[in-house]
């Protein structure tokens, strides 16, 4: 079996790719991550997912890299990392009562044969009414500032939603592993 990358230093999608018992080294891979003028969210998440993936195949020669991305739409507008209290709050009275899709971008890189794989997951999140003080009180707990969206839905996040849309709930975290698995068998990979 090629060895595995994971093109990420996020330690979501390690926990995510830990799930599937292959064993696998990460690294982040410094892209530069603004949307080019007119790019809508399907096209930006393939885009970084692909050029998270072969950012580091010079480094790693021999691997199978696994580059993933997620952007989040609300109204055609996308939505990134809040990083602050502020913003996340902007965020989330802006979903309040509404749908935000979540594109997720994956690409699995085979750096030996230079061949690669893309795909991009959606996965929409219905949000309940939240009034100002359900955001804030959510907030102070789980301190989502480096999640698109202001939530995390493996944690307390699940609590702000009414209904979720999707195939593949892992695309929400931000690497779809239903997919990922069948990459992983196109290179020859069997999992378990």
């Amino acid at each position: 079996m090629p060895p595995i990358l994971l093109a990420s230093g996020s330690i979501y999608r390690r926990e995510l790719l830990a799930r599937l018992r292959l064993p696998f080294d990460y690294a982040a891979a410094n892209i530069d991550e603004s949307p080019l003028p007119g790019e809508n969210g399907l096209a930006l998440a393939s885009r970084l997912a692909q050029q998270k993936a072969h950012a580091l195949a010079d480094q790693y020669p021999e691997h199978l890299i696994i580059g993933s991305d997620q952007v989040a739409v609300l109204d055609d507008q996308l939505i990134g990392k809040p990083g602050t209290f502020e913003r996340a709050r902007d965020q989330l009275r802006a979903a309040s009562g509404r749908s935000v899709s979540f594109l997720t971008g994956l690409c699995l890189h085979n750096a030996r044969s230079g061949r690669s794989q893309v795909a991009c997951v959606p996965f929409t999140v219905h949000f309940r009414e939240l009034d100002d003080a359900r955001i804030e009180r959510y907030l102070r707990t789980e301190q989502p500032y480096d999640c698109a969206g202001s939530f995390k839905c493996e944690a307390l996040g699940i609590s702000l939603f009414r209904r979720t849309e999707g195939d593949d709930i892992t695309s929400l975290v931000g690497l779809p592993l239903i997919r990922l698995v069948d990459m992983l068998e196109a290179e020859g990979i069997q999992v378990p």
